[in-house]
């Protein structure tokens, strides 16, 4: 069976993890989430109300990684998700987790990234003269790293597919699957 890792920590959004979690279940992959230690993570729901600029936060569920970061080796994986929240805030700055993140982009692996999870693709330097969509707060971080942010639920340059944030959930998977189903099939 074809091993999928997923990187989040405390502060993912609940929804952002979950999705992608069991659809790439359904399909058959073995998922391993990994975060900075092997922990209890609190995940947080965050939603659109009307007349906030911005989304709101309340407490999610509560899911124990598998992994963490300094154990896990990205070549017993065939390709990486990173969901959004606030975890993307400060698991990029992680060294472990960037050469997690390198080692996907060097070896050409797909990679699934959404809302603020292409702040980690940021950080670890791998969205220089590639575009990416994000959650538009991130339009600037995408940029200043040397991309192009794009305004798409399901963007896709190359072995990256990036969204905006759980309401493009059906077609950012669709397409990460479609790549998946090439590249990695069970």
């Amino acid at each position: 069976m074809a091993k999928i890792l997923l990187v989040t920590g405390d502060a993912a959004e609940d929804l952002e993890v979950f999705y992608p979690y069991q659809r790439l279940q359904e399909e058959g992959y073995e998922v391993t989430i990994a975060a900075p230690g092997v922990k209890r993570l609190q995940f947080v729901v965050h939603d659109f109300v009307e007349g906030f600029d911005t989304y709101t936060e309340k407490p999610g569920h509560t899911w124990t990684a598998d992994a963490a970061f300094a154990d896990v080796d990205p070549q017993e994986y065939a390709a990486l998700v990173v969901p959004g929240g606030r975890a993307p805030e400060y698991i990029r700055s992680d060294a472990d987790l960037q050469r997690i993140v390198r080692h996907f982009d060097e070896a050409g692996k797909p990679i699934a990234a959404l809302c603020h999870g292409p702040l980690v693709l940021a950080a670890a330097g791998v969205l220089r003269g590639r575009s990416s969509s994000a959650y538009p707060a991130c339009a600037t971080d995408v940029e200043v790293a040397g991309g192009t942010w794009v305004d798409s639920a399901a963007h896709i340059d190359g072995n990256l597919v990036t969204g905006r944030a759980w309401p493009d959930h059906p077609a950012w998977m669709r397409e990460f699957v479609k790549i998946l189903r090439v590249e990695a099939p069970i």
